[in-house]
């Protein structure tokens, strides 16, 4: 932690431990205050790992307890799990969802925002997606939904870091190449990307 102390930090994303075993929930709480009050950083975890999968009940606690700790990023496909974490917490903190797919849910829900891979590949319609729930405005979200998940699918794959880069390439954002050993996206997958890129795009 000694090596973020001259380093300007709006705060930190942690992920529970995940070698081999998962922790219990109370040396979950401990690893997380210990983080928050030896970095004096502001701590968002990043829920993610799935053997190692902080339940809603725990996130509330860790939240409640840890001074520090100001929110989840909440990943997984899990809408359920989202809608627990929102209702145990009940206005504190921030919760940011992951969901890639269901974004339109999350936040009519009561997600703050997301940090989430699709903002990447289609930033003009998450931010007109966040803006037209925000409004109460339906039949465009519904609709915005449904092209942002398009794209989603096109994206999905064990290469998806690749895909995205592919998918920005296509809108002018040159996202350079895959780190190694992921590989680059297929022909097929390339196919499917720009069909979808096309789509957001002359729809927008």
């Amino acid at each position: 932690m000694r090596a973020l102390a001259d380093l300007d930090l709006a705060a930190l994303q942690v992920t529970p431990v995940h070698y081999l075993f998962r922790p219990s929930d109370e040396m979950m709480v401990r690893h997380f205050a210990a983080i928050a009050q030896a970095s004096r950083a502001a701590v968002m975890i990043y829920n993610v790992v799935p053997w190692a999968y902080c339940s809603p009940a725990l996130l509330a606690r860790i939240m409640t307890e840890v001074d520090g700790v100001i929110g989840v990023k909440q990943s997984a496909g899990d809408l359920k799990l989202l809608a627990d974490l929102l209702l145990l917490l009940n206005g504190r903190g921030l919760v940011m969802s992951a969901v890639d797919a269901l974004l339109y849910p999350s936040f009519v829900l009561g997600a703050h925002g997301a940090i989430a891979t699709i903002l990447t590949a289609a930033p003009k319609l998450c931010v007109q997606l966040w803006d037209a729930v925000q409004r109460g405005d339906h039949a465009t979200s519904l609709d915005l939904h449904r092209r942002l998940l398009r794209l989603w699918n096109a994206l999905a794959g064990d290469n998806l870091p690749a895909n995205v880069k592919y998918a920005m390439e296509l809108q002018g954002r040159r996202g350079g190449l895959p780190r190694a050993p992921m590989a680059v996206s297929s022909e097929v997958q390339r196919a499917t990307i720009r069909m979808a890129v096309s789509g957001i795009v002359h729809a927008a």
